[in-house]
């Protein structure tokens, strides 16, 4: 049988962030999942470079500054997304997942509404975000949203910046 419990979206500012409180799980597995597809899997997160431990173990001084949305179904966090704090009038959407037994539910599409009204709610004029090529499904996400494809700020190959007006 299926769990249907509703799925809310809860907005947190960094510095009320905890690794206990579910996120330090999302943050792991986005990690650990992107690693394992850009062909470098690693065993554990203890295997991860330090700046992506560093977000799992202390995401409160990792996003001290931004905002990040977390996917609450009953007491579990089943998605997260981060958005930074604006720079040069736009916010970057950052770590977009969703527990794998939770997609297909609107959540990443939850997250993404939420992170669009807290970026024109920031008045910034624009968002933008990276992502790997072969999430086609994600980068169709970010299509249905008004995102489109913008010339790089990233020199890693293999990946898609997009951007959007707020």
């Amino acid at each position: 049988m299926t769990d249907q419990r509703e799925v809310s979206i809860v907005r947190r500012p960094g510095r009320g962030l905890s690794a206990e409180d579910g996120l330090g799980a999302l943050l792991a597995a986005y990690h650990l999942r992107t690693e394992a597809e850009k062909g470098e899997p690693v065993a554990d997160v203890d295997a991860l470079p330090d700046r992506y431990r560093a977000e799992i173990s202390d995401p409160r001084t990792a996003f001290v500054d931004d905002v990040v949305l977390v996917a609450v179904s009953g007491d579990a966090a089943v998605g997260c997304l981060v958005v930074t704090a604006p720079a040069d009038g736009r916010s970057e959407i950052k770590r977009l997942w969703t527990d794998p037994a939770f997609r297909g539910r609107g959540v990443a599409s939850a997250l993404l509404g939420a992170a669009l009204a807290h970026a024109a709610e920031s008045d910034v004029g624009a968002v933008r975000l990276s992502v790997w090529k072969w999430r086609t499904g994600a980068i169709a996400l970010y299509e249905r949203f008004g995102f489109a494809v913008t010339e790089s700020w990233d020199e890693r190959d293999q990946l898609v910046c997009m951007e959007r007006v707020v």
